[in-house]
C-alpha cells in the first residue's frame, strides 16, 4: 500500500527532533498601535490576569490600553535595537535558537523559538517543526523558575497549537532549572566577572526577580521560592555572605500587593542607609529585555542615583554568551535523554 502513496506524504518524511526555545514575547515596533496589541494580548491572559473577565475586561479595553501604550512604547524606543529594528529581546533570542541550532547541527534536531504574546507566534515556530519532519518536540520555556505565569501559560499556548494537528508529534517540556547546578555555576559566575569588571567594589549586590502579585504565591504559585533558592544557592557558590546578596521583585502592576521587597522602593531606600555602590542583575530573565534593560538599567540607576547614590552597575542577562549557550546546550541535551 506504501508504494502508492505521493511523495511528499508524512509517513516518508524523515524524523527528526524540535527544539523549541519559549519565551514572553514583544511588539514588533514601538507605536501606540502595535504596542497596544501586544498589551492587550498579554493582559487578556488569564494565567496573567486571574481577575473574573467581566470585572477586567472594562479595566483594560477602556482603561489600561487608552493610555498604557503610550508609556510602554516610549519605554521601548529607549532600549529599542534600531540596527535590526527589533527589540532586544527577540533579537537575543533568535541568537540563542541560531547557536543551539548549530551546536547541535548532524544530529537531526532542528531549533527554533516562538513568543507567547507577538511574533514569531508559537504556533507558527511548531508549524515550522512539523513541516520540517519533527516527531518529537521538546518545549523548553526560557524561565529558570517557574511560575503558572511565565512557564504555564508557555506550555498552554504550545499545547493550544498542536491540538489541530492530526498526527500529532510526541512532546516533553523542559522542568524549571532555578537550582540546576550548570545553571547556579554559570549564573554565579556571571556575577563574579561582572563585579570583577566594574571601577567600583559594590556594598549590595541585588537579584532583582519580576514580580507577581502575593495573592498567586499564597494560591500555591511556587515561583517565590524558587527566587529565593536561587539567590541562596549563587550566594553559597560565590561564598558570600548574607548581606552581600540580595532578593528583591520588580514590574508591579495594579494596586494589589505584589511580593517584596520591591525593587524600586529598595533602590530609594538603600543610599540612607549607607549602601552607595550598586550592583544589580535579573536572574529571572534569560535574555535583556524592557525589564531589565529599561526598567532595572536606566529607570533603576535613576531613581538609585536621584535618592544619594554614587555608583550603579547592571549586570546583563545570561543571553547568548558562550556560558548562556553551554548551560542552555546542556540543559537540552539532559531532557532529549533516550530521543538523541
Amino acid at each position: 500500500m506504501n508504494a502508492h502513496l505521493p511523495p511528499d506524504h508524512p509517513t516518508v518524511k524523515p524524523r527528526k527532533i524540535g527544539v523549541l526555545l519559549l519565551n514572553l514575547g514583544t511588539p514588533d515596533a514601538t507605536d501606540y498601535w502595535s504596542v497596544r496589541r501586544y498589551l492587550k494580548e498579554f493582559l487578556s491572559d488569564p494565567r496573567v490576569i486571574e481577575t473574573p473577565k467581566w470585572q477586567w475586561w472594562p479595566i483594560l479595553n477602556l482603561v489600561i490600553l487608552s493610555f498604557r501604550p503610550q508609556k510602554a512604547g516610549a519605554n521601548y524606543a529607549r532600549i529599542w535595537d534600531k540596527e535590526k529594528n527589533e527589540s532586544p529581546l527577540r533579537v537575543i533570542t533568535r541568537a540563542q535558537a541560531e547557536k543551539l541550532g548549530a551546536a547541535m547541527a548532524g544530529e537531526d534536531v532542528i531549533v527554533e523559538y516562538g513568543m507567547r504574546y507577538g511574533n514569531p507566534s508559537t504556533q507558527s515556530a511548531i508549524e515550522k517543526l512539523h513541516a520540517q519532519g519533527c516527531d518529537r518536540i521538546l518545549l523548553f520555556p526560557l524561565y529558570p523558575q517557574y511560575s503558572a505565569t511565565t512557564t504555564a501559560t508557555a506550555n498552554d499556548k504550545a499545547f493550544l497549537a498542536l491540538k489541530d494537528i492530526r498526527w500529532q508529534p510526541a512532546v516533553r517540556t523542559v522542568p524549571a532549572y532555578f537550582a540546576e547546578d550548570i545553571y547556579i555555576e554559570t549564573l554565579a559566575k556571571s556575577i563574579k566577572e561582572g563585579v570583577e569588571a566594574l571601577d567600583f567594589v559594590p556594598d549590595l549586590v541585588i537579584t532583582s526577580y519580576h514580580g507577581m502579585p502575593k495573592e498567586y504565591l499564597e494560591k500555591g504559585d511556587p515561583y517565590y521560592c524558587q527566587c529565593q533558592k536561587t539567590t541562596r544557592l549563587v550566594r553559597e557558590k560565590l561564598g558570600w555572605p548574607e548581606e552581600k546578596l540580595m532578593v528583591t521583585f520588580q514590574s508591579r502592576f495594579g494596586p494589589t500587593e505584589w511580593l517584596q521587597p520591591y525593587t524600586d522602593e529598595t533602590l530609594k531606600s538603600l543610599p540612607e542607609k549607607g549602601i552607595k555602590k550598586v550592583a544589580i542583575l535579573a536572574p529571572a530573565f534569560s535574555a535583556d529585555c524592557i525589564e531589565t534593560l529599561e526598567e532595572i538599567a536606566i529607570t533603576g540607576e535613576e531613581e538609585f542615583m536621584h535618592a544619594g547614590g554614587e555608583r550603579y552597575a547592571y549586570i546583563p542577562c545570561l543571553n547568548d554568551t558562550p556560558d548562556g549557550m553551554a548551560m542552555i546546550e546542556a540543559i537540552v541535551r539532559k531532557e532529549l535523554s533516550g530521543w538523541l
